[in-house]
């Protein structure tokens, strides 16, 4: 099947590289020219694993074009991905303005039956939206071309997307059409031979269930770390409360891990838009208000800590700062809450030295520069040199090099073997056998 993605960025590209890895003829569209150069050599703009490998080979197979012009791409192509940014406004809606546009796009040069696919997180209504903008370009033409919508959200993880796309848990489809669902139920098959993981429903009813499942999952997250804050003031130790309630099946273990924030594209986007899309429709929004009051004040948890330890003036003291990323496997800050960390001990006064397997190169370009120009903030390329001579240290993102790092080595560097755990990766028993002060996030020794 001949497939055009508009938006090379990280749905999208994932997206399009996966549908070519399936042996469909896919072009991806992206205004911007030098990531479309940067494509065609085999640079991508994110980092992904596996993804590098699935795009480059498509591309040498001819299955994975990349261009500038939706025109050129559009011929012969009958079914178009909608998948470009939706950036939240100061009020929290999601911006609509580069899909609706792309469906403008559409409209002034289709001419045959064509199925246009929202892939963007997109709130309830925008559907509508988009067949209105394609239809008043068709009118405008003259010309009377039939075309269906439809919504069919992405449920990637950032950091394991390409196993998500390839090896989906469900497929939602959102169409009252017979025509366009056939059309999808076609171009998803090779990913449902196993069993049958599409759940058809109508657009609007898709639409709002990319919402309410990340809702719904930040929910879980800002439970927990409400329930840790709460064990931390009563003696009770957070982790064994998390194996327990786990343990029901109603509840399952996912999404239970106490820690310093959650961060990155979906999850706060998502959940503001929610808000918004509430209040606009005379309904308020409780339990997602407290959801994302929860996750702001749990970012500021671990700079609380430090300076319950270490005073509330850092000057002269220098931190250490393992992660940077909102999360293991990805080099995306948007959100991150070491962000958060960073400009609260340099606004203290510290000095930072930070390590990320994958990220630093990302977060150079989005900090600020006067960080690093006046020395407040240093990146390192070994893990170990973030620890020389700290007075603590704080763990933020849990990659996997952190989890069983060298003890003696990590006490043997640091000025003052503290350490401020931001996703209770260590056993607080353990760390103090070692010789190290150990703080988590709501747990006890």
């Amino acid at each position: 099947m001949k497939l055009t993605v508009i938006g090379a960025g990280y749905v999208g590209l994932v997206t399009g590289a996966c549908f070519a890895e399936m042996g469909n003829d896919v072009t991806c569209v992206d205004v911007d020219q030098g990531k479309v150069d940067c494509l065609k050599q085999g640079i991508l703009p994110i980092y992904e694993p596996g993804l590098d490998a699935i795009v480059v080979n498509n591309s040498k197979a001819d299955r994975l074009r990349f261009s500038t012009s939706l025109v050129e791409a559009m011929r012969d192509t009958h079914v178009f991905f909608i998948a470009v940014g939706t950036p939240p406004g100061e009020d929290g809606s999601a911006d609509l303005q580069y899909v609706l546009a792309v469906a403008q796009e559409i409209g002034r040069h289709l001419n045959e039956y064509a199925v246009v696919v929202d892939k963007s997180t997109v709130p309830v209504g925008t559907g509508d939206k988009v067949r209105s903008a394609l239809q008043s370009e068709l009118d405008r033409r003259n010309v009377q071309v039939k075309f269906d919508v439809v919504s069919n959200p992405e449920f990637l993880k950032e950091g394991a997307a390409v196993e998500d796309f390839m090896r989906p848990d469900r497929i939602v489809v959102g169409t009252d059409s017979e025509r366009a669902r056939a059309v999808m139920h076609e171009l998803y098959a090779p990913f449902t031979r196993n069993h049958e993981r599409t759940v058809y429903m109508g657009v609007r009813e898709a639409e709002m269930t990319k919402y309410a499942a990340n809702a719904m999952l930040a929910t879980k997250i800002s439970f927990m770390n409400e329930i840790a804050g709460l064990c931390e003031r009563v003696g009770v130790d957070v982790e064994s409360v998390r194996l327990g309630i786990g343990s029901d099946s109603r509840i399952g273990y996912s999404f239970i891990y106490p820690g310093c924030g959650y961060g990155g594209s979906c999850f706060p986007k998502d959940v503001k838009a929610l808000i918004h899309t509430a209040e606009k429709n005379d309904f308020t929004p409780k339990l997602l208000l407290a959801v994302e009051e929860r996750n702001e004040a749990q970012k500021h948890v671990l700079f609380q800590k430090i300076t319950r330890h270490l005073g509330a003036d850092l000057s002269g003291r220098t931190i250490g700062l393992w992660g940077l990323a909102f999360k293991p496997g990805t080099d995306d800050m948007r959100e991150a809450p070491s962000v958060v960390l960073l400009r609260a001990l340099i606004g203290a006064g510290a000095r930072v030295i930070a390590h990320d397997p994958v990220a630093m190169p990302t977060a150079r370009n989005e900090l600020p520069a006067t960080w690093f120009a006046s020395g407040q903030l240093r990146f390192v390329d070994d893990q170990y040199d973030a620890l020389k001579d700290v007075d603590a240290m704080a763990l933020v993102t849990e990659w996997k090099s952190f989890r069983h790092p060298d003890y003696e080595r990590m006490r043997t560097l640091m000025k003052n073997p503290v350490i401020f755990d931001g996703r209770n990766q260590y056993e607080p028993k353990a760390m103090q056998e070692a010789g190290f002060e150990y703080h988590g996030i709501g747990r006890s020794a």
